[in-house]
């Protein structure tokens, strides 16, 4: 009898300490802050990006999207999300969600597809973001070469954090991962160009040199609208006469676009690519192994 009774006792028993094995502090596996994001995986309708707002592609996008679409077999055109995702984002300016359901009808795929691709990679832009993105890379290389003043620059000069949009929406500033240019580091990529070899001087001359030619173009209404401010960022008469940076024109390279002169992307050090600043410094004599090379013209 004792026996079938004690399974029961036990049962009795373990319930009884059970609130005292509740209360034990559980250590987690990790200190940071836990963090939930709905930036990156949920959409919420705002003014300026919500499904009722229209979005057609033009006839030249329509055009090039017959051509990308006829690269791959009919039973997977589908294979197409992410240059026509692009080519919306060009057209409209930010990924919104009127463009993403459009590329879903286009592609006969369930709108959630699309939604996944956009919301995974973050060369999609699913907010509103400046006539210049500004995009600093501050991973290990260009660190150590000090991209920690190249993002001073940019918030000293424009006045905004990683994240913001200067107010006449001219400029988006953000922080990201290895663009893949180590070798000129530290670097940003504005829009498709990258702007390498950087300084806290230079880069400032580069946002200046943006500012005016938007300004002289009539691209954007921010450099105007910062010319009279005496805030940070604005425009100087001097800095006009300038116009691509004092640093840019003397040690990199520029071009000129509608009578405006503004850097040419690539380093703005002085160097072309990314050959040794020092000149040829290896590979500079006869091979030194046993090898024997053609004599006859042939290579």
């Amino acid at each position: 009898m004792a026996s079938k009774l004690n399974p029961f006792r036990i049962a009795h028993i373990s319930r009884a300490i059970a609130p005292a094995k509740r209360s034990t502090p559980i250590r987690a596996f990790s200190t940071t802050q836990w963090r939930r994001s709905d930036n990156l995986n949920v959409h919420r309708d705002s003014a300026d990006n919500n499904p009722s707002i229209p979005f057609k592609f033009n006839a030249q996008n329509e055009q090039l999207i017959k051509e990308i679409v006829a690269r791959y077999p009919s039973q997977y055109k589908k294979a197409a999300v992410m240059p026509l995702l692009d080519l919306g984002q060009r057209q409209h300016g930010f990924t919104s969600i009127s463009v993403m359901n459009e590329v879903a009808r286009i592609l006969e795929m369930p709108p959630m597809r699309v939604y996944e691709v956009a919301t995974f990679y973050t060369m999609y832009n699913r907010t509103p973001v400046g006539r210049y993105h500004v995009q600093c890379c501050t991973t290990t290389p260009c660190m150590l070469r000090d991209s920690d003043a190249v993002m001073k620059a940019i918030s000293d000069h424009l006045d905004i954090q990683p994240g913001q949009t200067t107010k006449d929406g001219l400029f988006t500033f953000s922080e990201v991962e290895c663009l893949g240019a180590c070798v000129n580091a530290p670097m940003v990529q504005i829009n498709d160009d990258y702007y390498e070899d950087l300084t806290y001087d230079t880069t400032i001359s580069l946002l200046k040199a943006l500012q005016h030619a938007a300004e002289a173009t009539g691209a954007g209404g921010g450099a105007a609208g910062m010319a009279g401010e005496a805030g940070k960022g604005a425009i100087t008469g001097e800095d006009r006469n300038v116009k691509s940076g004092s640093e840019i024109n003397e040690q990199g390279r520029s071009y000129t676009a509608q009578g405006v002169k503004v850097p040419t992307p690539g380093p703005l050090s002085g160097r072309n690519t990314c050959e040794n600043s020092k000149g040829l410094t290896n590979l500079t004599g006869e091979p030194w192994g046993n090898e024997k090379l053609r004599t006859d013209g042939a290579l």
